[in-house]
């Protein structure tokens, strides 16, 4: 609206009226802006009840070893299902989580939900995994998230070594000491840290040394077509051989085809997360692959007894 008042007065500065064209178009900008800044005003006043009317749940993603193909950890994904808009996208609700501070409360549930369905698993006598949950900036500024964390697997009674916190580069530079200083803290009692997004940032090498991460995860946008770019596996294969040289896990996101897979597999890569192996999907259907023994490719000791 403000570009529409800018070029309107605009005109009258220059001695030349509006022109009926430009009104019509700007009437056109406005008509199309209103509804969509009253939809978003709306959506985030239906998330700040979400919680309480029991909407919000988490789908699970498996990472799966390239050794043995079998499910090692999950990423906790949020879910929510309005009674009135249905399924909304992650990409719609949580930017609007983050600009109101929603996102603090939010955070601190995922984290006690994704522990609670770390314990049920071990409960029932399946194969311990890890399993990553999305932290956001604000939870570090605006909440104590140490003291959180500390709390919540104490009250779960789950090994810190099985909890993984996720941040991209991008948000560790929006308060960068007091980040720091967490995650220090969040390490010492045994939680590992992972960088998301790794590749897309201008100074990610020096997040590595500085943050002291565990995992690094392979952006999607470097995975896809792999095999058939030659740039995308110079920047992969780097990647795989800065992590090797400093002893980190590395995971491949968005691996959706076999030659990727087969790809990252013959290159030494770790982990891979993607519909290939595995959409998100409740904890109950994660549960009964743990059951079936976890399989969900063909890892390289698979070939290894075959040959």
């Amino acid at each position: 609206m403000m570009r529409l008042f800018d070029s309107i007065a605009a005109r009258f500065s220059s001695g030349r009226p509006p022109l009926a064209c430009s009104v019509q178009d700007g009437e056109r900008e406005v008509a199309n802006v209103v509804p969509r800044v009253v939809h978003a005003a709306t959506l985030e006043s239906a998330l700040a009840g979400a919680l309480d009317r029991n909407e919000l749940f988490l789908h699970y993603q498996p990472q799966a070893c390239l050794a043995s193909g079998r499910i090692v950890a999950v990423e906790a994904l949020l879910r929510w299902e309005s009674p009135i808009w249905g399924r909304v996208p992650p990409e719609t609700f949580i930017p609007l989580a983050e600009q109101s501070g929603l996102i603090v409360p939010i955070g601190e549930w995922v984290l006690r939900e994704a522990c609670a369905q770390l314990r049920a698993w071990q409960s029932r006598g399946l194969p311990p995994v890890a399993i990553a949950v999305n932290v956001s900036p604000r939870q570090f500024c605006e909440g104590d998230l140490v003291a959180s964390v500390r709390a919540i697997l104490d009250e779960m009674r789950v090994s810190p070594r099985l909890l993984e916190l996720e941040l991209t580069e991008g948000q560790m530079l929006h308060d960068p000491e007091q980040v720091a200083a967490a995650l220090c803290l969040l390490r010492k009692t045994g939680v590992r840290i992972a960088l998301d997004d790794f590749g897309t940032g201008f100074s990610s090498l020096a997040h590595l040394q500085r943050l002291g991460v565990d995992t690094i995860k392979i952006d999607r946008s470097f995975v896809r077509n792999l095999g058939r770019d030659p740039q995308r596996g110079v920047i992969v294969g780097g990647i795989l051989a800065i992590a090797r040289g400093l002893g980190l896990r590395v995971v491949a996101e968005g691996v959706e085809t076999e030659s990727e897979l087969g790809y990252l597999r013959d290159r030494g890569c770790d982990h891979v997360q993607g519909y290939l192996t595995g959409r998100p999907v409740p904890g109950m259907e994660v549960g009964h692959l743990l059951r079936a023994g976890g399989v969900v490719c063909r890892g390289r000791l698979m070939d290894l007894a075959a040959s």
